[in-house]
């Protein structure tokens, strides 16, 4: 085994325990599948493998929604955690970049960092935020805030802040316009495009149901 495997598998050990007990959409198997997005889209990219594995898998290790809205935690977790694997100061800096601007923020925010690496993650995690995956994380964090299901009267909000979208308590179905809906069109590489496709299809196939379900149509 290669150190860089090594490492590796000691930070699969370290999210692993670091997210036990974790909220259903954002625990260790939602890490695990944008892990393997992430290998699968790097396989058609040029990028140092090693950092995009580390950024898959510390992306999450301290999402802001569960500490009170503070965005700091989780890159510094991970910059003490390589550390005193004695990761180079690079690659660290490298992955903590793609930790601070890899999530969604409202519609009109704009990232500050990019790398091929950061590409191939951020979709990644984009391909585990869409299709049948990203309906049932949707629903199951609005359950967890204790949102409505839909409501006709409140209607989306596409023009959010970055403090609106983080403090928006709006239906759960709001949220694929405000976010789910958006993602396909903001995919980075070619295979996170052709997989987005797909999902994002399953995704207004479900809401056209959620309708007419709703309207006793169906």
């Amino acid at each position: 085994m290669t150190n860089q495997e090594s490492i590796i598998n000691k930070t699969i050990i370290f999210v692993k325990e670091t997210l036990k007990g974790a909220e259903g959409g954002h625990d260790w198997f939602h890490i695990e599948r944008v892990y393997k997005n992430a290998l699968l889209i790097s396989k058609t990219e040029d990028v140092n493998g090693f950092v995009v594995a580390l950024g898959a898998l510390l992306h999450d290790i301290a999402d802001s929604k569960f500490h009170n809205g503070d965005e700091t935690v989780g890159p510094k977790m991970a910059r003490e955690f390589l550390s005193a694997l004695n990761v180079d100061d690079e690659t660290i800096q490298h992955v903590v970049n793609i930790i601070e601007n890899i999530s969604f923020k409202g519609g009109n925010i704009k990232q500050k960092f990019t790398s091929p690496e950061f590409n191939v993650v951020q979709d990644a995690d984009r391909l585990d935020a869409i299709g049948a995956i990203g309906i049932s994380r949707c629903f199951n964090y609005g359950g967890f805030k204790n949102r409505a299901l839909y409501n006709p009267e409140i209607k989306p909000n596409l023009n959010m802040s970055k403090a609106e979208y983080k403090g928006s308590t709006a239906p759960t179905i709001n949220h694929f316009y405000e976010k789910l809906l958006l993602l396909k069109d903001r995919m980075n590489t070619e295979t996170g495009k052709l997989i987005a496709n797909e999902r994002h299809k399953f995704m207004l196939q479900f809401l056209e149901q959620f309708y007419s379900e709703w309207d006793g149509k169906a």
